[in-house]
């Protein structure tokens, strides 16, 4: 059924989005908490091209009158489809709604030397920009990371990619047990000798239900302290900033231009589709802005987009007080920070200036010449902390 679009919404110039999610995985890691899934036999991809097809069509007719401006093919492990498979994918899309000249197309891979030799169809099928899962530059972090390829083959993937796309960026974790700051210093100069434009830098967390919650509990894996990890980020700031890729987001680094088009959208509160087992959505309806999320299991979810046309489990409707809460969460991540009155537009209230001006008096927020609001450099480590305080 066809949904009017409603009245305007406040952030409807960050852009709409399609964000699809292949849900498997040749191996789960051991520190990873999403939606991810190991199958021992292969994966019927025909048939589940019908489904991402048929979800496709459903979000689509909830959301006429969009222009695409990026796709993100996330998982999971995308790059183990068929390029036939994400060309499939990228077809349906583009049939179904309006997409700009300058569209962001990115594919999420995992550097093993197979996979590699798929980045020229990938390519072909439309997508212009790949982020490798490398997570480590020497083996021994990797094999503890629970990852299935070497740095060897992380760095071939990367000079191999590098061949196909103009723009393509890849993942480290730090904050691993017994990391130094030298060796995590040595190790980042490397890798941003590798990287073009972009690099995303993620401290290690224990998330609960995944193997490394389980031996941390037991004392058999010993994150870094507060202090460390405090000084593993700030030596990331450090690093990174005199290289020319300074910090747009508390995690993502990028040469000015050169920034995720897709994660802006998400941190800018702009508008996505969430296609594929597990994904999460934000559309807006005549109702306001809504919240949707599909079934997390592929298999069920498989079954219900062709028994229903779409596998959509959840639609809320978000509250004012829960918009306001997220743009909070979400922008404050950025460098940019958040225009105040897009924020008091959301909440229907404004910001507290009192509550501003002492943030800005603790150095932990600053008041930008364009009347943004922006975490600083003190604030960005405790951003839980800033974002309950301005909400409250």
């Amino acid at each position: 059924m066809t949904e009017p679009t409603g009245p305007d919404h406040p952030t409807r110039d960050a852009g709409f989005g399609v964000y699809v999610h292949w849900p498997f995985c040749a191996a789960k890691c051991p520190y990873c908490d999403f939606n991810s899934h190991v199958r021992h036999a292969p994966v019927d991809e025909a048939r589940y091209l019908a489904a991402f097809r048929a979800e496709i069509a459903h979000m689509a007719a909830r959301t006429p009158d969009r222009t695409v401006s990026s796709v993100f093919l996330g998982g999971g492990t995308p790059s183990l489809m068929r390029p036939a498979t994400v060309a499939g994918m990228l077809d349906a899309i583009a049939g179904a709604w309006a997409t700009a000249p300058d569209v962001e197309i990115t594919l999420e891979a995992n550097p093993t030397s197979v996979e590699a030799e798929r980045f020229r169809g990938y390519r072909t099928a439309g997508v212009n920009r790949v982020s490798l899962g490398v997570q480590a530059m020497d083996d021994a972090a990797l094999k503890g990371l629970g990852r299935l390829h070497t740095a060897q083959e992380a760095m071939a993937a990367v000079a191999v990619a590098a061949t196909h796309f103009e723009r393509y960026s890849f993942d480290l974790i730090y904050a691993r047990p017994d990391q130094s700051v030298a060796a995590w210093r040595a190790e980042l100069r490397e890798a941003i000798a590798r990287a073009a434009e972009h690099l995303s830098l993620y401290q290690l967390t224990i998330e609960p239900g995944t193997p490394f919650f389980g031996l941390a509990a037991a004392g058999r894996l010993v994150p870094p302290d507060d202090d460390h990890a405090r000084a593993l980020y700030d030596m990331t700031q450090e690093v990174c900033d005199a290289a020319g890729l300074p910090a747009y987001e508390i995690s993502n680094h990028a040469r000015p231009g050169a920034q995720s088009r897709h994660n802006l959208l998400y941190w800018r509160y702009g508008e996505y589709a969430g296609i594929g087992p597990g994904a999460h959505g934000r559309l807006v309806g005549p109702q306001g802005r809504l919240g949707t999320v599909t079934e997390r299991a592929p298999e069920a979810w498989l079954a219900r987009v062709e028994g229903d046309g779409h596998g959509i489990v959840e639609t809320e409707t978000l509250s004012a007080d829960d918009q306001g809460d997220e743009f909070l969460m979400m922008g404050l991540r950025l460098s940019e920070g958040i225009d105040p009155a897009r924020y008091a537009a959301l909440k229907g209230r404004p910001l507290d200036a009192a509550r501003i001006d002492g943030l800005v008096s603790q150095g932990l927020a600053v008041r930008r010449a364009d009347g943004r609001i922006a975490a600083t450099a003190r604030g960005a480590p405790v951003l839980n902390a800033l974002v309950a305080a301005l909400a409250a």
